[in-house]
Order: C-alpha cells, then structure tokens, then sequence
C-alpha cells in the first residue's frame, strides 16, 4: 500500500472520528462522571484513534525506508 493510499484512509478515519466527536458532546450520558466509559461512541472513537495511529506508523515506516533510499 502505498503512502498517498495510507494517508488518505487516515483522513477517512479522523473525518469519521470529527462526526463521531461531535455527537458524543450530545449524548445524555455525557453529563454523566463516568458517561465515557460506558459509551459506545466513545469507544468508536478510541478505535478510530488506534486505527489511525497504526496508520500513522505506516507512513512513517515508509517515510524511514524511503530516506534509507536516498
């Protein structure tokens, strides 16, 4: 896969999270003290995160081995 190609799912993945986020401030247990824990948004949006960090370390693993190219 290449680079453009894994840079564009992350900005699939943070447009996705942004939606995500943007409902979770709406939600009734959001006023809740441990309304995170048991939200199932909040949960969406934590994977979302792992998904993009993994994503993230592509890249840069690409980037590395392209700069040992060089």
């Amino acid at each position: 896969m290449s680079m453009d190609d894994l840079q564009e799912q992350v900005e699939k993945l943070k447009d996705e999270m942004d939606v995500l986020e943007e409902a979770c401030d709406t939600l009734p247990q959001c006023s809740e003290d441990d309304g995170c824990e048991t939200c199932e948004t909040f949960k969406k949006i934590d994977a979302l995160n792992d998904k993009i960090e993994e994503l993230e370390n592509k890249i840069e693993a690409l980037m590395g081995a392209d700069e040992e190219d060089d």
